[in-house]
């Protein structure tokens, strides 16, 4: 069994994603580089992007935005430029490969797996991997997050 470097109470207090939409339940490594989490909830029956056909596969690319996002704010923490949650949001994905069908069909916990390509302080280029729990890959691409852009103009 691995242990974990963070569990889900701690990653939730650094990411911007709560409640039912807060996925991770355990963050396994990182460095400034990349991160590796694992998330448990795929399996749900009332999990909120299930659909009546299951959880489909394209999920896999919030699991591992909301890795993304965990991974900024380590590296924020790190560096003493920020604590906590930092406004963003995923702006492409690219050359996304699926390995299934369903990630509710997936063995055991996921793991996640992003590596940081490129980026400055206003957007990051990340490289991803979801696995189940024999190592199969689930879905792998690469994902741009644009950083501290308001969503919605001020008035």
């Amino acid at each position: 069994m691995t242990t974990l470097l963070m569990t889900a109470a701690g990653i939730a207090e650094r990411v911007p994603h709560h409640g039912r939409m807060a996925w991770l339940d355990g963050l396994l490594e990182w460095s400034q580089a990349h991160i590796v989490c694992r998330a448990s909830n795929h399996h749900d029956s009332d999990h909120p992007l299930r659909t009546p056909h299951g959880l489909l596969a394209s999920c896999a690319i919030e699991y591992a935005a909301q890795a993304m996002a965990l991974h900024g704010a380590l590296c924020a923490e790190a560096t003493g430029q920020a604590v906590g949650p930092v406004p963003g949001f995923l702006a492409s994905a690219r050359s996304v490969q699926l390995g299934c069908w369903r990630l509710d069909e997936a063995d055991g916990p996921l793991r996640i797996e992003a590596q940081r390509q490129a980026g400055d302080t206003r957007q990051l280029l990340y490289q991803f991997n979801v696995n189940d729990a024999a190592g199969r890959s689930l879905a792998q691409g690469r994902a741009t997050v644009v950083l501290n852009t308001p969503l919605v103009p001020s008035t």
